[in-house]
């Protein structure tokens, strides 16, 4: 069984983009990813193990086992990217900051993906992920939507404890850090009421 990557606190803040104009990210790296929204009660701790519906995910490290033992209400995301399978759980805990939250995750194989998936049908999203480095060194993620959500672009960028964006892109809009109903899992559960 796999070790997950470490229970660590992820702080981000997210914007709306306006793709209508020049897209400086494009030939950047590219990921395409497909994400899928589980949902959360079939999460467990088996010992040291995360499982989802009785599959075991991977082990997790002890600093891994005091954030998930000491925080409640984590989610459950299964991602595709390219040909990696990752497997993250999220939740804000008792964290007070609207950009940060405490995450899990680690790679699983194929077979779990699909298991997983197996006779499930479920919230999911599809997007492209262009990563963009700006003059003071952060690396910016744009998704750009698939599908049903086709047009919406939004930006992220990922920051340590304390750290400050200098200057923000011109073509980075509002912003909708902390907002759930921006969130990629609102997003997908919209877009799933909507086919029923």
């Amino acid at each position: 069984m796999e070790m997950g990557t470490g229970g660590n606190i992820e702080r981000e803040r997210r914007f709306l983009v306006d793709g209508r104009y020049e897209k400086p990210w494009r030939g950047e790296v590219v990921k395409h990813i497909t994400q899928h929204y589980l949902p959360p009660a079939l999460l467990t701790l088996n010992e040291t193990n995360l499982e989802y519906d009785g599959t075991p995910l991977f082990c997790l490290s002890e600093n891994d086992l005091k954030t998930y033992r000491e925080n409640t209400g984590w989610g459950a995301r299964l991602r595709r990217q390219d040909e990696a399978f990752i497997f993250t759980s999220k939740t804000k805990g008792k964290l007070d900051d609207a950009a940060a939250n405490y995450e899990i995750e680690g790679f699983v194989s194929k077979e779990t993906y699909d298991r997983l998936l197996m006779d499930r049908t479920v919230p999911h999203i599809s997007k492209i992920r262009y990563v963009w480095e700006d003059a003071q060194g952060l690396e910016w993620e744009i998704d750009e939507f698939e599908g049903s959500l086709a047009g919406l672009v939004l930006a992220e960028v990922e920051l340590e404890t304390d750290q400050a964006i200098e200057q923000i892109p011109d073509w980075a809009g509002q912003e909708i850090t902390g907002l759930k109903s921006w969130s990629n899992r609102a997003l997908a559960e919209t877009l799933a009421q909507r086919t029923r």
